[in-house]
């Protein structure tokens, strides 16, 4: 259980500049995409009708729901740096949902955002969160 947990919270051992980096990277993704999530998560619960794209055919409350987990959930984890590497996952997936299928025929001036986006959640899961993160604090109790 001990490497299992050390394995999910890793969030890689890095110099302090690089952490610090990865610290603004976090914090400033997560709450631009926090935003966006925030608008769309008052939709959900307003009551009134869903009006939301339905690209992969689950209806869309759904759509709209897992939309609103990965950029509101997700983002508040990367920004305190838990369990960033698998938060990042579902905002990769939901970027590359808006940037191929959502915005497919709007050209590259749509798509550009949610794929420049996707890149960012991309680097954010294959190289962790840093030392200033929880992830850092949880994998180091578990030495």
């Amino acid at each position: 259980m001990k490497r299992i947990t050390k394995n999910i919270f890793n969030s890689g051992d890095y110099p302090n500049n690089v952490s610090a980096a990865l610290l603004v990277l976090r914090v400033v993704i997560g709450f631009f995409m926090l935003t966006h999530g925030w608008g769309k998560m008052e939709n959900l619960f307003s009551g009134e009708p869903i009006q939301f794209p339905d690209p992969m055919g689950v209806g869309a409350t759904a759509s709209l729901a897992l939309a609103v987990f990965a950029e509101v959930f997700c983002s508040i984890l990367i920004i305190l740096g838990l369990g960033t590497r698998f938060a990042a996952l579902p905002l990769l997936i939901t970027m590359l949902v808006a940037g191929f299928i959502v915005h497919a025929n709007d050209g590259f001036g749509k798509q550009e955002f949610a794929l420049l986006y996707g890149v960012i959640y991309l680097t954010i899961a294959l190289i962790g969160a840093g030392k200033y993160s929880l992830d850092y604090l949880i994998s180091n109790k578990q030495k």
